[in-house]
């Protein structure tokens, strides 16, 4: 019976709740779809049909933003991560998902006062010389109190709220099981990877939940900073932060959302801009940690043209091989090579069946062509990234979740830097840092210690290689042997063995010239050019030549590799 696929008892009352704002939002059809309505009514459960209409003039990207808003915490983290979610969903919805914030009513502080004590060890008027019982600000999740340190020290103090685990996981618990349903029983939706995008908040509330682990991200992106003293990033306070509280300096300033004060205060916009936009591409192209949110409500400006980033609740990784994959990306991007954005964004999307791969080639390439020859001032690398994302969703492509996550900070930020300077240019701060990183990458030091991590795997996959060929003949003996083609990119490939072919048989050539001239200089007699034999001057010359030609053609294949071909 489907109502027992969906959970226990004690969850039936919460999916009772959110199908009701689900049909009163407009999806009924979608529920009714889902079997679950009639599985619902069958168990006795009442669902009002009453008033779905009521809201039928709405559009469906307004419904839905509303229903995730009624349904609470957990589903409004959902709706935020979606918003970074371009590749799945069209403008008209990302616009409605970008609404949802988690402002809701304060908690009255005594009901907070049990658990603060039980975290801070003793009363909070106490433990600071000085705590202020209203709010500064309150979230779903979390709610902030300004307090005073007993060394005069100005902090904040972020409370989760009680008992906001146990709902999200009662959540989670549903929202995990209607999304396997939900693949199951309407195959139009699988493209957008329901599954997935709740295994997804799942991480990031598990991560939002703990709020040492918020300060344990602050301070690594603090010493990542270090070299770039006009970022600040406040400091934690470990005596008094545990996982449902942190205490971390209070940073007063100018709001990322005030920029009517800037000029009155004396800030330089266009400082503020290139500072920032610097510090998170360093964060991500760098060190593979970064900001996730650059949002204006998470920065504060401050004298000196400094800039303070807050909230490190939600961050992105990147992995040492994303990075190079992003560096790649962004400078075919930059450089207007084409074929290199293809290549990325086609090993990004995966080989989904089903999918056309040579007119998404061909789309991605007229795209990035467009711009062949276009100023470096004129291209928006936000707008860039999130047009290549909608090519994706056109073809109903999805990108994995921590590089959907990084091109929505990249198109938050390049937002931020026009709104402080209309003539910012994301490109032009971009550009000089991207071939920083790539000549980095090219240093002897780095490549030595490539050449050995490779060596290190090849040598693993050589010892292992007897034992993988025993079990093969074994497994063929006893006719469990299946093979499996895919020819998904097999002309590229194709491509590749041609060239790798050709280059091959010119180094053969250019042996055979060496050789073959080697004996002729010992040849006493015949022709002389410059006091040498002849045929043996004129073969090494020609060895000589072939030789650049060969290294020329090895380094042009490399660069196209790493940074956009030919």
């Amino acid at each position: 019976m489907l109502i027992e696929t969906l959970g226990a008892a004690r969850d039936m009352g919460r999916l009772n709740q959110i199908l009701g704002v689900l049909i009163r939002h407009g999806f009924g059809d979608s529920v009714r779809r889902l079997g679950l309505a009639d599985s619902l009514e069958r168990a006795g459960h009442a669902l009002k049909w009453d008033h779905a209409a009521d809201l039928a003039r709405i559009e469906p990207p307004v419904q839905l933003r509303l229903a995730l808003e009624e349904l609470g915490p957990t589903f409004v983290k959902l709706g935020q991560i979606l918003a970074g979610r371009a590749d799945l969903f069209g403008p008209e919805y990302i616009a409605e998902f970008e609404k949802l914030h988690s402002n809701v009513p304060a908690l009255p502080f005594e009901l907070l006062r049990p658990q603060l004590r039980e975290d801070l060890g003793g009363e909070p008027e106490t433990v600071f010389a000085h705590f202020e019982t209203e709010p500064l600000a309150a979230a779903s999740i979390a709610q902030v109190h300004r307090a005073t340190l007993h060394d005069g020290t100005e902090v904040v103090v972020k409370i989760r709220r009680p008992g906001i685990d146990r709902i999200i996981e009662a959540d989670l618990r549903l929202m995990q099981r209607l999304a396997a349903v939900a693949e199951a029983e309407m195959p139009a939706l699988k493209p957008y990877r329901p599954q997935q995008l709740v295994r997804e908040l799942a991480r990031s509330l598990q991560r939002e939940l703990d709020l040492a682990s918020e300060c344990r991200n602050a301070e690594r992106i603090a010493a990542n900073m270090a070299a770039l003293p006009w970022i600040v990033v406040p400091r934690v306070h470990w005596a008094h932060t545990s996982a449902r509280v942190n205490v971390q300096d209070c940073v007063t300033g100018v709001a990322g959302k005030d920029l009517g004060e800037l000029d009155a205060r004396g800030l330089d916009r266009q400082v503020l801009a290139q500072r920032g936009a610097q510090a998170v591409l360093k964060m991500i192209v760098q060190d593979g940690l970064y900001h996730a949110d650059p949002h204006p409500g998470n920065v504060i400006y401050l004298d000196g043209n400094r800039i303070a980033f807050i909230d490190f609740g939600m961050v992105g990784r990147l992995s040492e091989r994303r990075r190079d994959e992003l560096l790649q990306l962004l400078m075919g991007l930059v450089e207007r090579h084409p074929q290199t954005v293809a290549d990325v964004l086609l090993d990004w999307a995966g080989d989904d069946h089903g999918v056309n791969l040579g007119l998404l080639e061909t789309e991605i390439e007229a795209f990035v062509d467009q711009y062949h020859g276009a100023p470096l001032a004129e291209l928006n690398l936000g707008q860039m990234l999130a047009d290549v994302t909608a090519i994706l969703r056109g073809h109903q492509l999805g990108l994995p979740s921590d590089l959907a996550l990084l091109i929505k900070a990249f198109i938050t930020l390049e937002g931020m830097g026009r709104g402080l300077d209309p003539d910012f240019h994301m490109t032009s701060e971009a550009l000089p840092l991207l071939k920083q990183v790539l000549r980095e990458r090219y240093q002897p030091r780095v490549l030595a210690h490539r050449a050995w991590q490779t060596l290190r795997r090849t040598l693993s996959v050589a010892e292992q290689l007897p034992a993988d060929i025993t079990r093969l003949l074994r497994n063929a003996r006893r006719g469990r042997l299946h093979v499996g083609i895919d020819v998904t990119h097999l002309r590229r490939v194709g491509d590749q063995i041609d060239r790798a072919a050709n280059r091959m048989a010119m180094a053969l050539v250019i042996a055979a010239l060496i050789i073959g001239s080697s004996i002729v200089m010992t040849v006493q007699g015949g022709p002389t050019l410059f006091g040498l034999p002849a045929f043996g001057f004129l073969g090494f010359s020609s060895a000589f030549i072939g030789g650049l030609w060969l290294v020329r053609a090895i380094w042009r294949s490399s660069r196209g590799k790493d940074i956009g071909g030919d």
